[in-house]
């Protein structure tokens, strides 16, 4: 929908490269986004914001990451053995140009007219949470962005189809949530293409956008997203519904963290999302009470 345009541009390596936004264009073709990945999109008028920060952040020790084993297309990762730890800083700024020119950092936040914010949920679909999530969506008019798990995915291709068929952008969250940088190249490559593949066989159009798990970003996931024609997109206020908190607390850091340009990190798996749900329900209706329109980065 028109009104609903967004696109999108940050700090490259090499010196501001703008890139594509997210999308609804059916390419269907890993030729097409790996050519639209090096050239960048002429069409873009709105830009996400990337993180100025130059210092990486190292990861929190008190809770360290499940260790990262081969993917297992066979035994799908139970939705209650995700630990997440959110790292959004924790990248690798400075490293040298990769050709073709690539992210150092995420996008952290949208810039565009008036009170627009963007809703996001990492690591479904999750068939106990993610309808009632889809629902409140459908039932208020707005659009947001799933970053799905391959694992996930694979087995609820429905839920990937009913998110297109209500204007949701689809975002690749790996395979089996690793902590990427613990990774070689390839077993990263194999945990991005692998999710690409299966939402692109449900929906006919493979990924535009990416978020890291944890948040932890490095020059190899920067340069195979890219390479794969995905953009890094991070967030800019935490829900910490990871720790499960209960709806109050949840619906209490959105009102705290909402303004112009806001990404909001929530979930629809990983755990008992319950919370997440009635949290939706209720500052949902809030925000669109206060101005905000509630939209995702789109092409024309």
């Amino acid at each position: 929908m028109k009104e609903d345009q967004q696109s999108i541009s940050g700090e490259g390596a090499g010196g501001g490269t703008h890139g594509e936004a997210g999308g609804r264009s059916f390419l269907g073709r890993r030729g097409v986004l790996r050519l639209a990945a090096c050239v960048g999109a002429a069409a873009t008028v709105h830009v996400l914001t990337a993180d100025p920060g130059d210092a990486p952040v190292s990861p929190a020790p008190a809770e360290p990451p499940p260790a990262a084993g081969p993917p297992r297309a066979a035994a799908p990762l139970k939705p209650s053995a995700y630990r997440l730890r959110p790292m959004t800083a924790y990248a690798a700024p400075g490293t040298r140009p990769a050709r073709p020119p690539v992210r150092r950092r995420p996008f952290l936040r949208m810039d565009a007219p008036g009170r627009t914010m963007v809703l996001t949920f990492d690591d479904g679909p999750d068939p106990r949470y993610t309808p009632a999530i889809l629902s409140t969506l459908r039932r208020h008019g707005t659009r947001a962005m799933f970053f799905v798990c391959g694992e996930m995915a694979v087995d609820h291709q429905d839920l990937l189809r009913e998110m297109v068929d209500d204007g949701h952008v689809i975002g690749n969250h790996s395979w089996s949530h690793p902590l990427m940088p613990k990774l070689p190249r390839s077993r990263i490559r194999s945990q991005m293409a692998r999710t690409s593949d299966v939402v692109e066989k449900a929906v006919r159009e493979a990924p535009r956008w990416y978020r890291a798990p944890y948040g932890a970003w490095n020059r190899a996931s920067f340069e195979i997203g890219a390479d794969l024609g995905m953009e890094p997109l991070g967030w800019t206020t935490d829900t910490l519904d990871w720790t499960e908190p209960g709806s109050e607390a949840i619906v209490r850091r959105v009102r705290a963290g909402a303004g112009p340009g806001v990404v909001v990190l929530s979930h629809d798996a990983g755990g008992d999302r319950s919370g997440t749900v009635r949290a939706l329900r209720t500052y949902l209706p809030e925000l669109l009470d206060q101005g905000y329109r509630i939209t995702v980065p789109q092409d024309a």
